[in-house]
C-alpha cells in the first residue's frame, strides 16, 4: 500500500465523530488512569510491531538489494512512524519515557557523523563529530577521544549518541535510519526529499559512494536497536509484566496519574509541537529544524503527534490492525462534572486536529510540504503554520481548563522556553 493511501485513510478515519459520551457516566479517576495505561501499551505494541516489520524489510533488502525493495523499506519506515508519533504524548509527565526516547527520536542531527554528506553541509558550530563519518572509518578521533568503530553493532551506536558532548551527534533511532534510507534533502525549501540510491547498499562493483558493506551494517544495527528499545518500553506498560512502570503508575494516586496525563498532553501541544517542532523552524525559515527532514514526512509526524494528544482526551486509539481501542478518557471525567464544558473542549480538540490536518492536505494534495511552508517569502505557507501554532496554543488552554474542572491544579505545561 502506498504511503499516501495509508496515511490519507488514517487521517480520514480519525476525523469521524468519536463516541466519547458512551464513557461519560459514573467514570472514576482510577478507571481513566488505568485506560491511559492500556492506551500506552497499545500504542507502544504497535510501534514495536511496525519496527519489527521495518527490521525484516531491511534484512530482505540487504540480502539482495534492488530499487523496488529499497522503496518498500522506505514505505515501511513511513508506516512505523504512524504509531510511534502517537506515543509521544506519554513522554511528557512519565520520566521513564522521556529519559528513554532520545535514543529513538532525537533530532535535529548532524548526519555527517554517520555517513557522507555534501561539500556545503551545514552543521552545529563546534561539533567535532559532525563530519566523523562512521560508515567510512573504522577508527575515529573526536576531541581527545579515540574510538574503535570497526564493528558496527547496536551497542556501539547507542554509545555514540552525543559523543563529544554534542546533542547533535545522534547515532541511533528513527532519524538515523531515515537518513540512511533517504540521504540528505538537498532541495532546501524547494520541492523534493532526499534521493539516496539503493546502490549505496550494493556490495561489489555496483556500489556507489563507497563503504556499501558498512552502510548496510549500520542500517541493520540501527533497526535492531530500535526493536530492542521498543521491546523494553512495551513491557513497561504491559498488564502481564510484574514490577514494571504500569504497576508503579497504578499504585500511585489517581490524581497524580491524571496530572501526568494532562501535563503530557499540554506539554506536547505547547512547548514541543507548537514550539520546538513548528515555531523554531518557522521563525528561522530553517529546513534543518523540521522533524522528518530527510523524507519530507514532517506533516504526518505533526499530525500523529496531535492525534496522540487527541487519543488521551477521548480514550480512543485506532490500532494498525484496523481495530479500535475505546475506554474512558479525560472527556468522560470532564463530562461527569460539566457536560457542556466537555463538549466545548472537545470542539477545540476537533478544530485543532483539523488545523494540523491542513498540513497533511498541503503536502499530499498541493505538494507544499512543511519545508516549503516555512520558506522565507511564502506568505500563505507561513500563515498556515502560524495558524496551526495558534490553534495548538488554544488547545493547550482547553487542556488546562479540563484539568481545573476535574480538580487537577498547578498543571503548568512545558513551554520549552517559548513565548506564544
Amino acid at each position: 500500500m502506498k504511503a499516501k493511501t495509508l496515511l490519507a485513510r488514517s487521517v480520514a478515519a480519525t476525523f469521524l465523530v468519536v463516541g466519547t459520551s458512551a464513557f461519560a457516566v459514573d467514570v472514576t479517576k482510577q478507571q481513566v488512569v488505568e485506560h491511559y495505561a492500556d492506551l500506552a501499551h497499545a500504542v507502544f505494541s504497535d510501534s514495536l510491531s511496525t519496527a519489527k516489520s521495518l527490521d525484516q524489510s531491511i534484512e530482505l533488502f540487504l540480502a539482495a538489494p534492488t530499487a523496488a525493495k529499497f522503496e518498500q523499506v522506505k514505505q515501511t519506515w513511513l508506516e512505523s512512524r504512524v504509531p510511534y508519533q502517537q506515543s509521544e504524548v506519554f513522554r511528557f509527565g512519565n520520566a521513564i519515557v522521556d529519559d528513554w526516547e532520545g535514543q529513538l527520536n532525537a533530532w535535529p542531527l548532524d548526519e555527517g557523523l554517520i555517513d557522507y554528506v555534501s561539500s556545503d553541509y551545514q552543521y552545529e558550530l563546534g561539533n567535532e563529530g559532525a563530519v566523523a563519518n562512521i560508515v567510512a572509518n573504522k577508527q575515529l578521533t573526536i576531541g581527545a577521544t579515540k574510538l574503535d568503530v570497526a564493528k558496527i553493532t547496536p551497542e556501539l551506536i547507542a554509545e555514540l549518541n552525543e559523543v563529544g558532548g554534542s546533542e547533535a551527534n545522534v547515532a541511533s533511532g528513527y532519524h538515523a535510519i531515515e537518513f540512511l534510507l533517504w540521504g540528505q534533502d538537498l532541495n532546501g525549501t524547494n520541492a523534493g526529499a532526499g534521493e539516496r540510491a539503493y546502490t549505496d547498499f550494493v556490495v561489489g562493483k555496483e556500489c556507489t559512494n563507497g563503504n556499501c558493506d558498512r552502510r548496510g551494517e549500520y542500517l541493520r544495527a540501527a533497526a535492531d536497536l530500535l526493536v530492542q528499545d521498543l521491546e523494553w518500553m512495551e513491557k513497561q506498560w504491559s498488564a502481564s509484566e510484574k514490577s514494571n512502570y504500569r504497576e508503579e503508575l497504578l499504585k500511585d494516586s489517581a490524581d497524580n496519574g491524571l496530572r501526568k496525563m494532562l501535563f503530557g498532553m499540554g506539554s506536547l501541544s505547547l512547548g514541543e509541537l507548537a514550539g520546538e517542532r513548528m515555531k523554531v523552524a518557522l521563525e528561522a525559515n530553517s529546513t534543518e529544524d523540521e522533524h522528518d527532514c530527510f523524507s519530507d514526512n514532517t506533516h504526518n509526524s505533526h499530525y500523529y503527534n496531535e492525534q496522540g494528544i487527541y487519543n488521551v482526551y477521548t480514550g480512543t486509539y485506532n490500532k494498525v490492525d484496523g481495530s479500535k481501542l475505546e475506554g474512558p478518557g479525560i472527556y468522560a471525567l470532564v463530562a461527569n462534572n460539566d457536560q457542556k464544558a466537555a463538549d466545548e473542549i472537545q470542539k477545540q480538540f476537533d478544530t485543532t486536529r483539523a488545523q494540523v490536518g491542513q498540513l497533511v492536505t498541503a503536502a499530499e494534495k498541493n505538494n507544499q510540504h512543511f519545508d516549503q511552508l516555512i520558506a522565507a517569502g511564502n506568505t500563505q505557507g507561513n500563515a498556515l503554520v502560524n495558524e496551526t501554532i495558534m490553534s495548538l496554543v488554544a488547545q493547550t488552554a482547553s487542556i488546562e481548563r479540563a484539568a481545573n474542572l476535574i480538580g487537577i491544579d498547578s498543571l503548568n505545561p512545558d513551554t520549552a522556553d517559548h513565548e506564544f
